[in-house]
């Protein structure tokens, strides 16, 4: 084929590209390559397919796909000329185009159809443009599927059916003569509403309601109802075809004549440009910086304060997964958030692989071993995995509270929360962020727009209402966005945009700087509180935290000591002693004197009550402690009996008599049957090793460079097997087969010639059939014959190869390049 004769078909469009558009075409549209097509044939119908077609017209900017849809209402094939007045008129201005749209849409078609053209979806020089049959399927208007562009059938679609004599009538209603069959009736019909300047002079003849239809109709839909009995206005219109009938009670506005309405125009508002994210504020890049740092310390610690919540063991896992609502208000009222931000952090814990499922009998979240590892880290460390992780994750929290189709809620951790367009959106609103100045903060109503041109709903107009799941996601993203700390005061921070850009290192770089530091001490009060200045050390963060109650955070937490508290370090193995020493080791004040009373009260009358497993028991050296017990009505549900003058024995289990006599205001303490003091460390449980959640993909991954160099070398091969020339057999030999065929020879035959071409180093064309079963042709140079074997150069797999001779269906020569 000459290089000046155009495709006749996507196949020879694809095969006449080269390699590299080849491997271009196949990183836009992925799914082409599983499996990866034996040739180009097989790539230009599986490029067609339903299935394919869809996702890559959801992939297109606006424009792209605006340019895609007025080549589905145009002449099939159409030259260059006509998309370009379907997208800026005909130069007749209908008072709503602007001569700088069109001159921005002359701009951006070039790009919009070498777009199209890579993605296979359409073909053809600027001549002769063809969008491909499955595209045009759904793009074009039709009842069940109006176009968005909001035009109708042509005249020669909506008068399909329609009686010859009815036709007739419309012609010489509308002042043509007659014809002597229906075809040159419907070209007639169709000339006059195409010509301008007729079509014009029979508009100067309708009524005025009748033109008033018409704009009703214009831009869609082109559909309305009719009566048995139409008004005049209607029936003028009807009787002059600028409304065919449908139905009984349906008429349509041909695509002729809305197109002479609009002055040509496919879509109303083309929109060749991106719109630009509009700046909401601008700050000062350092102020952003810290604010971001401030909201980023307060992550790591509200995420932290989760895994201490949930370090004893987390909610029980409801029945169809995830965390029941009860819980989560619970969460939510530790962490003294509101419940959709308590689902964030709850779902970031879990996609960053710091929470998960114990796997239990009575099924628990629980922290991961690797939450140890994590709170080792840095600050700037903990912050960039829990930033990595958010970006890559797939789960929604905003979806939390709603319904999935069937009507069932979502819970938070439930199984229906992934969503495969999150990482890509969230990504690019941080990208659209990056495009502006530092310290920049963009309008989020702009911002959306420019999503949504980016990556329209295919057949929707466009909107401000952010009801689609992207604009929802792009909200989202920009709330988590602050809450995580990725931006501050509504600006990209610096810290983010090296972590989208230079990796996790360089952002903890130049996060550490602005994080607070560590303290090593607390401020102890007279009124049992100690004040934290700032952030602790974990460990002496860990320890308070069991020694006191957090009572208000904020730039300085308060914590306050109790006898539960001051009861809880006792359990947890810590003498009075030690906290003595603890507190003094750590207060810039004095201890003061109502605390160290406390701890030694408590310390007193720790331990003093054992209780163990009968169902349970109380011991007790004093016996007047137990007959203050036995005599104290609260203690009648707990149905003890005195077993001897210093035991007594409970109908309840251990722990619930143990907490029991704790709100009586006693301080027992629980003992193992040895008799020994059990201590009850906190932080003890956590899930076997487990690994994060995977985000589930958009579709096929986008394959990497030498995937695309072996899969385009892999086609152009086996493209070369299935249309190379073969010579004719001699006559009187039986064929090879049909073109396209596997090649046919008997055993004998093919060894001959296989040895033939090994000697004089020719190549031949084969059929082979694999261990599997499936057949597939090869052009391959034989190098050796042996031992029932074949080795080879074979160019389809651009490897050298052994075959089995018996597995070799057939051999055919290739025919000599002259």
């Amino acid at each position: 084929m000459g290089t000046t004769t155009p495709p006749r078909t996507l196949a020879e469009a694809l095969r006449a590209r080269g390699d590299e558009s080849l491997a271009g075409l196949l990183r836009a549209r992925p799914d082409l390559l599983n499996p990866v097509p034996n040739d180009i044939t097989q790539l230009a119908t599986r490029a067609g397919t339903r299935a394919s077609v869809v996702r890559a017209l959801e992939h297109l900017d606006r424009f792209a796909l605006q340019t895609a849809e007025a080549l589905a209402v145009a002449p099939d094939p159409a030259p260059y000329e006509t998309l370009l007045s379907l997208l800026t008129g005909d130069g007749l201005d209908d008072g709503e185009q602007r001569d700088d749209v069109g001159a921005a849409i002359t701009t951006a078609l070039p790009g919009a159809l070498v777009t199209l053209r890579e993605q296979a979806l359409v073909w053809g020089g600027d001549d002769r443009l063809r969008l491909v049959r499955t595209a045009r399927e759904l793009l074009a208007p039709s009842p069940q599927h109006p176009s968005p562009t909001g035009l109708g059938p042509t005249v020669a679609e909506a008068t399909a059916g329609m009686s010859p004599g009815r036709l007739q009538e419309i012609l010489a209603a509308a002042g043509l003569p007659a014809t002597h069959d229906p075809v040159s009736a419907v070209a007639a019909l169709s000339a006059l509403f195409t010509d301008r300047t007729r079509m014009a002079e029979l508009l100067d003849t309708a009524p005025v309601e009748a033109l008033s239809v018409l704009d009703r109709l214009v831009w869609g839909p082109p559909y309305g109802e009719v009566t048995p009995n139409p008004t005049p206005p209607v029936k003028w219109l009807r009787d002059r075809g600028l409304l065919l009938p449908v139905s009984t009670r349906t008429v349509v506005l041909p695509r002729e004549a809305a197109l002479h309405l609009r002055a040509g125009r496919a879509h109303r508002v083309p929109e060749p440009v991106p719109p630009a994210v509009a700046a909401a504020a601008e700050r000062d890049p350092q102020a952003v910086d810290r604010a971001a740092a401030g909201q980023a310390f307060t992550a790591l610690s509200t995420v932290e304060e989760l895994l201490k919540l949930w370090d004893g063991g987390g909610p029980t896992i409801l029945r169809a997964g995830g965390l029941s609502v009860r819980e989560l208000k619970r969460a939510a009222t530790s962490l003294d958030v509101t419940e959709p931000v308590a689902a964030f952090w709850i779902e970031l814990a879990y996609g960053a692989g710091l929470l998960a499922s114990d796997g239990e009998t009575d099924e628990r979240y629980a922290p991961t071993p690797a939450s140890d590892e994590w709170r080792d880290l840095s600050a700037e460390d903990r912050w960039t995995h829990l930033a990595t992780a958010w970006l890559a994750a797939t789960r929604t929290p905003g979806l939390v509270g709603g319904q999935d189709a069937k009507g069932r809620a979502l819970s938070a951790l439930g199984p229906e929360l992934d969503r495969s367009a999150a990482p890509d959106v969230r990504r690019r609103v941080l990208a659209l962020f990056a495009e502006l100045p530092p310290g920049t903060a963009p309008e989020p109503e702009s911002l959306l727009r420019r999503l949504r041109w980016e990556r329209p709903l295919r057949g929707s107009a466009p909107t401000s209402e952010g009801s689609d799941l992207r604009s929802r996601l792009a909200l989202w993203t920009l709330n988590e966005a602050e809450l995580l700390g990725i931006t501050g005061r509504g600006a990209l921070s610096a810290q983010a945009r090296a972590l989208l850009n230079e990796g996790e290192e360089t952002a903890a770089t130049l996060l550490a700087p602005l994080l607070p530091e560590p303290l090593d001490h607390v401020l102890l009060q007279a009124d049992l509180t100690a004040v934290a200045p700032g952030p602790l050390e974990r460990p002496l963060a860990d320890t308070l935290s069991v020694l006191a109650d957090v009572e208000s955070k904020g730039g300085a937490t308060v914590y306050r000591f109790t006898p539960g508290s001051v009861r809880r370090a006792l359990d947890a193995g810590q003498a009075a002693a030690d906290l003595h020493a603890f507190l003094a080791a750590h207060s810039r004040t004095p201890v003061p004197q109502p605390l160290s009373y406390l701890i030694d009260d408590v310390a007193r009358r720790h331990g003093h009550l054992r209780i163990g497993a009968a169902s349970a028991y109380v011991r007790c050296d004093d016996e007047a402690v137990l007959n203050e017990i036995l005599a104290d009505r609260r203690s009648t549900g707990l149905r003890l009996r005195r077993l001897a003058p210093t035991v007594l024995a409970a109908q309840s289990d251990p722990g619930s008599l143990l907490e029991a006599l704790r709100d009586m205001g006693y301080a027992p303490a629980a003992e193992s049957a040895e008799g020994d003091v059990l201590i009850t460390r906190a932080g003890a449980r956590r899930t076997p090793p487990r690994t994060p959640p995977v985000p589930v993909p958009e579709g096929p991954p986008v394959p990497d460079d030498t995937l695309l160099g072996a899969a385009v070398r892999a086609i152009r091969a086996g493209d070369t097997a299935a249309t190379v020339a073969r010579k004719e057999p001699p006559e009187g030999t039986p064929s090879t087969g049909p073109s396209g065929a596997l090649p046919r020879t008997t055993p004998a035959e093919t060894l001959a010639t296989v040895q033939a071409a090994a000697m004089t180093g020719s190549t031949v064309w084969i059929g082979y059939v694999n261990a599997d079963g499936a057949a597939s042709q090869r052009v391959i140079a034989p190098v050796r014959v042996e031992g029932g074997f074949v080795t080879a150069y074979d160019h389809t797999a651009d490897e050298v190869r052994t075959y089995p001779l018996h597995r070799i269906t057939g051999v055919a020569e290739l025919a000599e390049e002259g």
